[in-house]
């Protein structure tokens, strides 16, 4: 059971239950027997732990929160959706999972983020890329908007 995250009862009431992030979880909203507040849960399958290679070699396990508030970040104050940054973090956590069976390498994901915020947002994108690719100078900046010019 979940407690409920005002008031910590362990009883609630599912309202509504959906399928969402294509079918690899469910949505449910729930609402508490005892404070009558409501809230949302996720329910999906657990999957096999898949390890990220830090640039220094370090691993640590993949973290869908940490994508997720990467790529929230990045999107601030921008006409972007929570849905459509959820469907990204989705998309780029379905294609680590098939096509890396145990560790993946963060410049990798770096570039998958930065492949869909480029579609997604543009301002997005040069904010994400100032901070993954450690901008040290305005040029270096100054470069990363010309390529997305040519582009």
């Amino acid at each position: 059971m979940l407690r409920c995250p005002y008031c910590q009862e362990m009883e609630s009431r599912v309202l509504d239950s959906r399928s969402c992030e294509e079918g690899t979880s469910i949505r449910r909203r729930r609402e508490c027997n005892a404070c009558k507040r409501r809230f949302t849960t996720y329910e999906r399958l657990e999957e096999r732990p898949l390890l990220v290679i830090k640039k220094g070699g370090n691993r640590e396990p993949f973290s869908r929160q940490k994508l997720m508030s990467g790529i929230t970040r990045a999107c601030e104050k921008r006409p972007v959706s929570m849905e459509a940054i959820e469907k990204t973090v989705a998309e780029i956590e379905g294609k680590l999972r098939d096509n890396y069976d145990r560790e993946v390498s963060s410049i990798i994901i770096g570039e998958m983020v930065m492949a869909h915020l480029k579609e997604m947002d543009e301002v997005a994108y040069v904010r994400f890329a100032s901070v993954y690719r450690q901008f040290t100078d305005l040029n270096s900046f100054i470069k990363t908007i010309e390529q997305l010019k040519e582009d």
